[in-house]
């Protein structure tokens, strides 16, 4: 199988995701593409030198953050126009994502510059893979605004959305949010991920209220915060409760096992590939 490379020789824009805490979880090809462009476009360079001296790479960097962005913006796309290689990092994760970045994408897109992704560790995607919230529909809405009123307003605006909602929250604040959760969503299925890949990664997991209960049991909460919020109707189900679930709703047959597995999934709070994978089971053992 042919694999597709891009030189790196040529003006092109890589938007490379980072580790979020765990080295280990650098890519080969992140690694190599760092080290050919002729320039690094950082966050914080500071921050980025140690990563890129870890693994031994040495290349021309410059600051691109949110202060910064529209003057060094147009120094990166000087560089680009040039036909130079740049490579946009942020501090952890992947660029773009509640990160700098979309603005610099945007106006190479506009100037016809090759944008090419280099994908890696999203802290979103790797809460979520094992909140064991649904998966199949999901939203990330970012930081929830720090001051109450506005964040419960927020709030609000997204309770209706389908699927699982996905949040980032500073360590400090989320306590005021969780019990801001529990009064403009109700007692919903919660997801506290903290400190991903590192050697403290923790997940809790329950109702929003003995979720609070468990964070208030830390002294401190400290490191990046991802809060998952279950869709309203979402409730802990075992598979034996879901498997009589499915079979009450194929007892007469005058429904397909898709409308089964999705009304399942809506009650049940699971997925509506897992509901469709148990029906199909269940159907065949009974054939």
């Amino acid at each position: 199988m042919d694999i597709p490379c891009h030189n790196s020789t040529t003006a092109t824009l890589y938007i490379i995701a980072t580790p979020i805490g765990n080295l280990e979880d650098m890519t080969y090809r992140a690694v190599r593409i760092l080290s050919e462009v002729d320039l690094i476009a950082a966050e914080d360079t500071r921050h980025s030198l140690k990563l890129l001296s870890h693994f031994g790479i040495s290349r021309s960097m410059t600051s691109y953050f949110d202060h910064n962005k529209q003057f060094k913006g147009e120094r990166i796309l000087r560089a680009l126009r040039q036909g130079k290689s740049v490579a946009l990092i942020s501090d952890a994760g992947t660029p773009c994502i509640s990160d700098p970045g979309y603005q610099l994408v945007r106006d190479a897109v506009a100037e016809g510059i090759p944008v090419v992704p280099v994908p890696g560790t999203s802290a979103v995607v790797a809460a979520l893979s094992a909140s064991g919230l649904p998966t199949d529909t999901f939203t990330f809405a970012g930081f929830p605004p720090a001051r109450q009123g506005r964040r419960r307003t927020f709030l609000a605006g997204v309770s209706t959305l389908p699927g699982t909602l996905v949040i980032y929250e500073a360590p400090h604040r989320l306590l005021e949010t969780l019990s801001d959760i529990r009064e403009v969503m109700g007692e919903r299925q919660v997801v506290v991920a903290r400190e991903l890949t590192k050697i403290y990664e923790e997940f809790i997991r329950g109702s929003v209220s003995q979720v609070i209960v468990a964070v208030s049991l830390h002294e401190t909460v400290r490191g990046e915060v991802v809060l998952l919020i279950a869709p309203g109707d979402v409730k802990p189900q075992d598979s034996g409760s879901l498997q009589e679930l499915l079979v009450k709703l194929m007892a007469d047959g005058l429904l397909s096992i898709k409308d089964v597995a999705r009304q399942a999934s809506e009650t049940a709070g699971v997925s509506r590939s897992e509901a469709y994978a148990e029906a199909l089971r269940l159907r065949n053992s009974n054939d």
